[in-house]
C-alpha cells in the first residue's frame, strides 16, 4: 500500500463528491468535533445548522478545521483536511445574496438540512430558534490517499 499526497484539484474532487464531514472547532481551549452535511462551491463549504454548541463555538472562535473522508475498495481511501474561517450568512438586507447562494448550493442535494433534523421553514417553530446558514471560507487544504 502506498500513501500519496493529493494535489489541489484532487482535493477539490473529494470535497465536491462528498456531503458529510467532521467539523472541528474550539472554544475556551476545549475542542469540539461534530459531523456536518455540507456542499462545496466557490472555494467554500456551505452548511446549515440549528442554534447550539457548534454555532456558539464557531462564533467565539471562527477558525475551524474540516475533515472529509472517502473509502474505496479494500484498503483504499482519500481524505482532505480543510482549514478555514466560519462566517454566518444572515438573512439581512445587503447580505441576502450570499445566503441565497448557500441555499442554492445546498438545495442541489436531497436531505441537505440533516443532521439538523428539521428542514428550514419560514417562519421557524418558536421552540427551536432560527436556522443558521454559514460558510467556511477555505484558507488552506491538503489531502492524502492510500492506494494498493
Amino acid at each position: 500500500m502506498w500513501i500519496v499526497n493529493l494535489n489541489p484539484e484532487q482535493c477539490r474532487e473529494v470535497l465536491e463528491a462528498s456531503r458529510v464531514a467532521r467539523l472541528a472547532c474550539c472554544r475556551d481551549n476545549q475542542p469540539y468535533v461534530v459531523p456536518i452535511h455540507y456542499a462545496y462551491a466557490d472555494e467554500s463549504l456551505y452548511a446549515f445548522s440549528l442554534p447550539g454548541k457548534k454555532i456558539d463555538c464557531m462564533r467565539a472562535n471562527p477558525l475551524v478545521s474540516v475533515l472529509v473522508e472517502q473509502h474505496g475498495e479494500g484498503r483504499q481511501w482519500r481524505s482532505v483536511l480543510v482549514d478555514g474561517r466560519f462566517q454566518v450568512l444572515p438573512d439581512r438586507i445587503g447580505q441576502k445574496k450570499e445566503r441565497e447562494r448557500a441555499w442554492s448550493v445546498l438545495s442541489r442535494y436531497s436531505h441537505w438540512w440533516l443532521p439538523g433534523e428539521l428542514k428550514p421553514v419560514s417562519p421557524p417553530p418558536e421552540d427551536i430558534g432560527h436556522p443558521v446558514f454559514f460558510k467556511i471560507s477555505i484558507t488552506q487544504m491538503s489531502g492524502r490517499a492510500a492506494k494498493e
